[in-house]
């Protein structure tokens, strides 16, 4: 049979599917600049020409990105970037060093020194090591002026430019002195070498946040983001991540694939997958995630989407996590949340400890006089721990060396909704457990 023929009764070629594959991964998984930005076309003009004013003319500027999680701040920097990189006066004539707050500040031990890890990362992105050597400086600023200077190419119009990206902006407020955005706002207005810093944050009240001496430095440029399409532009961002480019290397099949998009757009069933998603979050993250589990189900056999792939890929993106830990317990852990489930039924919601929790057992026990649920009371405190550790349990406070264990104030993380839904689809519980479950207040 010719490789034609095979390519006909078995699907598409595994190397077009692997394509697919990967442009669409790759656009979902790390805000890659492709197709247009919706609703922040004036924040996208704003940057740009701030930018413009740094890579071509040589000034020097600050400005901070501002809007709620998933509303596209990094989309819109990587958008302008690229741009900027294609103009022909700016190619290959801007240094880009990018920070992010949470590779530095989630360690609280590093709070001290973090700015120092700050400075070796600004050294490795601009490719300074073999300049700095063994170099011994007196000050953060002394170390930062020294690495511009190095930079240097004659006078100001023809010094390199440098953009300083820092992600999660508002985790660098809690550096020591938050001398690194000091620095960064000084050299920003006064240093010979352009330098433009950008900050990205979902924080609103961000100035608020800086010292008196860091806003002082600060150029108050804020550009604001609020995800503002209304669900029409979503379809036309549903079809715009999903499409090929024109560049992919299979015309024909891109033509298909992208026909198919067309038609998914159009199609009610998935129409009222993306409105149930759009009511839930505008979060385009949650949108990359929903296409990318429907991704999966591409294949040689099955090379097109259907409504049914953006179906099953929706109630696996609404499954619930915890329901589904739930699924993996044992029968003595199920008895004790359903044990805690009646304790919240019964004190509305208010706080439990371990004894109450067993005590509750104790009664469902002597009611079904079952030996088989009769566990010891420290295998019952393990089953306990396990859940805790599983964080379906959780401490009001941080226990002490002294307290006991068994007396410490808790509160379940599930509702009793999610604890009845994960009892039906757990694989060969009890009839009786899942009866107490269901009991009313008056059996207690």
């Amino acid at each position: 049979m010719s490789k034609r023929k095979a390519k006909e009764s078995n699907g598409e070629s595994p190397e077009c599917i692997s394509q697919v594959q990967k442009i669409l991964r790759e656009r979902f998984c790390h805000n890659c600049a492709a197709g247009k930005l919706f609703g922040m076309e004036q924040q996208y003009r704003h940057l740009l020409e701030l930018l413009k004013r740094t890579t071509v003319h040589g000034e020097s500027n600050s400005a901070l990105i501002i809007g709620p999680r998933g509303s596209g701040k990094t989309a819109l920097l990587n958008h302008v970037l690229k741009d900027l990189r294609e103009m022909k006066q700016v190619r290959e004539n801007l240094l880009e060093v990018h920070l992010n707050g949470k590779s530095s500040s989630t360690d609280l031990r590093l709070l001290q020194t973090n700015d120092k890890v700050a400075l070796k990362e600004i050294t490795r992105q601009l490719q300074l090591e073999n300049v700095v050597g063994d170099k011994v400086f007196g000050s953060f600023a002394e170390n930062l002026a020294f690495l511009l200077e190095a930079l240097r190419r004659g006078s100001r119009t023809s010094s390199c430019p440098v953009l300083f990206v820092l992600d999660e902006f508002d985790l660098f407020v809690h550096h020591k002195n938050q001398t690194l955005l000091y620095n960064l706002f000084d050299i920003s207005q006064s240093a010979q070498t352009p330098v433009t810093v950008i900050g990205l944050t979902c924080r609103q009240d961000i100035l608020e946040l800086l010292e008196k001496r860091v806003k002082s430095r600060f150029s108050h440029r804020q550009i604001y983001l609020m995800n503002s399409f209304d669900f029409k532009q979503y379809i036309k961002i549903f079809k715009e991540q999903l499409s090929l480019p024109t560049e992919f290397p299979d015309e024909s099949f891109a033509q298909k694939w992208n026909n198919n998009v067309q038609h998914l757009s159009e199609d009610k069933t998935v129409q009222d997958v993306l409105q149930r998603l759009f009511q839930h979050t505008k979060d385009l993250r949650s949108l990359h995630l929903l296409l990318m589990l429907a991704l999966s189900a591409v294949t040689v056999q099955h090379p097109l989407l259907s409504a049914a792939d953006l179906q099953e890929a929706s109630r696996q993106h609404t499954t619930d996590s915890k329901a589904n830990i739930v699924h993996g317990l044992s029968v003595l852990e199920i008895c004790l949340i359903i044990a805690m489930k009646h304790l919240n039924d019964v004190y509305d919601g208010e706080p439990f400890n371990f004894q109450m929790v067993y005590n509750e057992f104790q009664k469902f026990i002597q009611r079904k006089a079952h030996s088989m649920y009769n566990f010891e009371k420290p295998v019952v405190m393990k089953a306990f721990e396990h859940l805790l550790q599983l964080e379906l349990v959780q401490p009001l406070e941080r226990p002490s060396a002294r307290a006991q264990r068994e007396y410490l104030l808790m509160k379940l993380l599930l509702d009793s909704s999610q604890i009845m839904e994960a009892l039906q689809v757990y694989p060969n519980c009890p009839t009786d457990v899942k009866q107490w479950a269901a009991s009313s207040l008056s059996w207690l």
